[in-house]
C-alpha cells in the first residue's frame, strides 16, 4: 500500500522512516510503508491550498455539491476494501464500519444538498433609502463567506466519520475551505483510501490543485507545525483533553490565533428518576449495559455516569446490570496504548476508598490482545462530591453507578459536574413536570439534553447538537456533527454601496434566499424623530 504524503494532486515520495499499522487484535504489524511528512511538505501543502483558496471560494454551488457528492461515490466504490482494511487498523467490526461507511457518504451528500440549497451563507439585505434624515441610509448586504485553509485531525475511534472525508473534512469543503488532514497514525491505510477517493473526485470535476491533501506522521511533529502555520485559519480535533488543549495552546500562542474546534470528551451522565426505575429497573439496567459495552465503550457519548436516588427498585437495576455485564464478551480496543491507557485509568478508579465494583465482563477471547473487560463500579453521591477525579472520563466500557441518598443531593451532585456533551433523563412522563428544575440545571451543562433513550448514537441532520460547554469541547457554540457544522468555517462580510452586477451572486437582488431586512417607518421615527 502506497503512504506518500498527497499534496494537492501529486503524491509526494520522503526520505523519512517509514511506520506501520499494527492490527490490535493480534498485535502484526499490516502491509504499507507510511512516511512521515516533514516541516518542508507541511509548508507546500499549506502553500498550495491558500491558493486554491483564491479559486476554491468562487466556485459555484452546483459544481462544489457534485465535488461532494463524487466523493461519497468514489468511498462506496471501494467499499469492500476500505471497511476490511479499518477492520484490521482499529479492531471493530465490519458491520460496524459498514455502518460508519454509510454515515460518511450520507454525510457528505447531505452537505451537497446543503450547498445547493444556498440558505446556509444567510445573505441578508438592507436597501438603501436616500431621503431617510438626518443622514442617508446605505445599501448594505452581509453573507457568510469561508475562511481559509482548515486543518482536520483524523479521530482514533471513527476511521471513516470522524477522519479523512468525515463531518469536518465534509463541512470545511462545503463552506469552501481547503483542507489539510493530518492522517491519524492508527490508521493510516484507511486514510490512504478515502485519500485517493477525495483526489479522484477533485480531478474529475475541476477543483483546484490543493483544495485537499493529506500528511502523516507517527509523531506529533507534523501536526504542531501544521496548527503553527501562518495559512492556517482553523483546526478540527476529536480526541483526549490534553490533546486538546495541547492545540488550543499551540494556537492560542500564533502570532495571529485561530480557533481549534476540539471536542475533548464527556462522561455523559444518566439521571435515572424514580418513576421509571420502579416501573422499568431490569429493562433500564439490559439497555444501558449494552450502550456502555457498544464499540468497547469507544464513543465520546458512552454513558459514564448513571445517576439515581436510593431505592429498592435501584437496587434491582444494579442486581441486572450486574448479570448484563459480566455476560458480555471482551471487545478489542482501538490501538494498544488506549488499551493501557482503559485498563490504567480503571485500576486508578477501582483503588479509591469507597469506590466498589458491581461488575466486570469475565469473558475474554483467547489468544487476542488488548481486549477491553467492561467494569461498573459504584460511589456514593457525597464521595463525588468530594472527589470530582472519580467523575473523571475513562474511554472504555466503564461506567459509574453514583447512589444520592435523596433528591436534594442528586441536585447537589448535578452541579459539581462539569460541561457535557450529552446529559440524559429516563423519566416517566408524569416525572417531568415535578423534575423541571432538576431537568434545567442539568441543561446548563449539556450541548445535547436525552429523554429515554441512550446518548450512544448521533443522527447526523438538521437539528443535531453535537458539542458542550467546556470541557466537553473548546467552543460549545459550535457542532461537530449535522449541517450547522459548517458554521465552523465561515465568517460574516458585509458588502457597503456595491451594485448588483458586483455583488456576489447570493447577495444580487434575484436571489430569492435573502433574508430582506429594510427599517420601517415606525423604527426610523423613533430613532430620529421623524
Amino acid at each position: 500500500m502506497d503512504g506518500r504524503n498527497l499534496i494537492g494532486f501529486a503524491y509526494i515520495d520522503t526520505d523519512t522512516a517509514a511506520f506501520k499499522a499494527t492490527d490490535p487484535a493480534t498485535g502484526k504489524e499490516l502491509d504499507g510503508n507510511f512516511f512521515p511528512a516533514s516541516q518542508e511538505l507541511v509548508d507546500q501543502a499549506m502553500q498550495l491550498a491558500v491558493a486554491a483558496h483564491a479559486r476554491f471560494k468562487h466556485i459555484g454551488k452546483d459544481q462544489k455539491a457534485a465535488f461532494l457528492r463524487a466523493i461519497a461515490e468514489g468511498i462506496e466504490a471501494i467499499a469492500p476494501a476500505l471497511t476490511e482494511r479499518a477492520s484490521t487498523e482499529s479492531g471493530l467490526p465490519l458491520a460496524r464500519l459498514q455502518g460508519e461507511l454509510g454515515r460518511t457518504t450520507g454525510q457528505l451528500r447531505l452537505f451537497a444538498n446543503v450547498v445547493e440549497e444556498g440558505s446556509w451563507v444567510e445573505a441578508v439585505i438592507d436597501t438603501a433609502d436616500a431621503s431617510r434624515q438626518p443622514l442617508p441610509k446605505p445599501d448594505i448586504r452581509k453573507m457568510l463567506v469561508p475562511i481559509g485553509p482548515v486543518v482536520v485531525f483524523g479521530a482514533s475511534n471513527f476511521p471513516l466519520a470522524f477522519s479523512v472525508a468525515g463531518g469536518d473534512t465534509a463541512s470545511a469543503l462545503a463552506a469552501g475551505c481547503p483542507v489539510v488532514v493530518k492522517a491519524h497514525p492508527a490508521h493510516p491505510g484507511t486514510s490512504a483510501l478515502v485519500a485517493e477517493a477525495i483526489h479522484m473526485a477533485a480531478i474529475a470535476h475541476d477543483i483546484p490543485e490543493g483544495v485537499f491533501s493529506i500528511l502523516y506522521d507517527d509523531s506529533y511533529t507534523v501536526g504542531e507545525a501544521l496548527v503553527k502555520h501562518p495559512h492556517t485559519k482553523a483546526v478540527t480535533f476529536t480526541g483526549s483533553y490534553n490533546g486538546g488543549m495541547a492545540l488550543e495552546k499551540i494556537a492560542r500562542q500564533r502570532g495571529v490565533p485561530i480557533p481549534v474546534f476540539a471536542e475533548m470528551g464527556s462522561i455523559n451522565p444518566v439521571i435515572l428518576l424514580p418513576g421509571v426505575l420502579n416501573s422499568r429497573a431490569a429493562e433500564l439496567a439490559n439497555q444501558y449495559a449494552a450502550s456502555i459495552t457498544l464499540g468497547a465503550g469507544q464513543f465520546c457519548t458512552n454513558p459514564g455516569l448513571l445517576l439515581a436516588v436510593r431505592s429498592p427498585a435501584l437496587d434491582v437495576l444494579e442486581e441486572n446490570l450486574k448479570a448484563a455485564i459480566t455476560a458480555i464478551p471482551s471487545a478489542t480496543m482501538l490501538t494498544p496504548g488506549i488499551y493501557q491507557n482503559y485498563t490504567g485509568k480503571v485500576k486508578q478508579m477501582l483503588d479509591n476508598q469507597g469506590v466498589s465494583v458491581i461488575a466486570s465482563s469475565e469473558l475474554k477471547r483467547e489468544g487476542a490482545e488488548n481486549q477491553a473487560l467492561a467494569t461498573v463500579a459504584r460511589v456514593t453521591a457525597q464521595q463525588l462530591i468530594n472527589d470530582p477525579h472519580l467523575a473523571e472520563e475513562v474511554f472504555g466500557p466503564y461506567s459509574l453507578l453514583v447512589v444520592a441518598d435523596d433528591e436534594q443531593q442528586l441536585a447537589q451532585l448535578i452541579g459539581t459536574l462539569p460541561g457535557q456533551l450529552t446529559v440524559t433523563f429516563m423519566a416517566n412522563a408524569d416525572e417531568l413536570t415535578h423534575f423541571r428544575p432538576l431537568i434545567d440545571q442539568a441543561a446548563e451543562l449539556a450541548g445535547r439534553i436525552i429523554l429515554n433513550s441512550v446518548p450512544t448514537g448521533v443522527e447526523v441532520c438538521a437539528a443535531m447538537q453535537h458539542g458542550g460547554p467546556f470541557p466537553a469541547t473548546s467552543d460549545s457554540r459550535f457542532t461537530s456533527v449535522g449541517t450547522s457544522a459548517i458554521r465552523r468555517f465561515v465568517r460574516p462580510l458585509a458588502w457597503q454601496g456595491w451594485d448588483n452586477a458586483n455583488l456576489p451572486d447570493e447577495l444580487k437582488d434575484d436571489n430569492p434566499l435573502q433574508i430582506w431586512r429594510t427599517l420601517d417607518q415606525q423604527w426610523t421615527k423613533d430613532q430620529y424623530g421623524k
